[in-house]
């Protein structure tokens, strides 16, 4: 899945950064570090020219947008095994589908797409329309890692942005950044939650730019972080990320208490779109 995590809401000069979640690994109970923060409440996108889209119009997955993983991450001790099979386009939409299935000795089986090498957007606003299933030990994500992950910069050094998080029966919605604070890769992170009707269909959304990193949903802007000259030794939020949709089942996060009975569920996608911003 990803490295992730979680909270705050108003106007503020200076904010504790929090631990909660992870792909490559996350810690939930390291202290972090501070940063200056301009939080700012925002209700109105400011969304510019569409760069890039899915809206799944299709009958398949659009393989020249998206990578279909297979395998077990080995991460955040989840329990799933991704593959094809558990993803889906039909009417319009997107499904990943989380089934009580033993493959590759786990327990689980999911879905999980990356835009890697494909499409590696460096700052804009990314956004998707989702519905999320709200099942005991499940959790879905949509989020962006630093590409260079894949050329041999370790988590948390490349950075991860979760433009969304939500675990269990939960309404909450985490919005977090990871990265690894100077003098080596040990992990810090800094995000905030809101809260909202999670099996309906929202809109989750960042604007990222090269002073900052704003959280939305339904256009409300929940928190914001800085990034600005790299404060805080933020230099990877300035470099290429690749766009990351899963459904995990169990981990650290949402812990291994599984509501079996309520499987298979879905997370379903309307679409995804990337906007430049003006």
């Amino acid at each position: 899945m990803k490295s992730f995590s979680n909270i705050a809401k108003g106007a503020v000069a200076a904010m504790a950064l929090l631990a909660l979640t992870a792909s490559c690994k996350k810690d939930l109970n390291r202290p972090a570090a501070e940063q200056k923060n301009d939080q700012t409440e925002e209700t109105t996108p400011r969304a510019g020219t569409l760069l890039w889209s899915d809206d799944f119009n299709g009958t398949s997955v659009n393989t020249n947008n998206w990578n279909i993983i297979n395998g077990n991450p080995g991460v955040n001790n989840e329990k799933e095994f991704y593959q094809p099979a558990n993803v889906s386009v039909s009417g319009g939409f997107l499904n990943i589908t989380a089934r009580k299935q033993s493959v590759g000795g786990q327990p689980y089986t999911s879905g999980k797409l990356t835009t890697a090498g494909k499409y590696q957007p460096k700052y804009g606003r990314i956004e998707a329309r989702i519905k999320l299933p709200s099942v005991q030990g499940t959790w879905p994500a949509f989020w962006a890692l630093g590409a260079n992950i894949n050329s041999g910069t370790p988590w948390p050094s490349c950075g991860e942005i979760d433009i969304m998080e939500q675990v269990n029966t939960s309404s909450t919605i985490l919005g977090t950044m990871h990265w690894a604070i100077a003098g080596g890769n040990q992990h810090t992170q800094y995000g905030g939650s809101t809260t909202t009707s999670v099996t309906g269909f929202h809109t989750y959304a960042v604007e990222w730019t090269s002073t900052g990193i704003k959280w939305f949903v339904d256009g409300t802007n929940y928190v914001t972080g800085n990034i600005t000259n790299n404060i805080n030794n933020t230099g990877a939020f300035h470099n290429p990320f690749f766009i990351i949709l899963n459904l995990a089942v169990g981990g650290d996060l949402p812990g291994n208490n599984i509501n079996d009975g309520a499987l298979p569920c879905t997370m379903q996608v309307d679409y995804v779109r990337v906007y430049s911003l003006p």
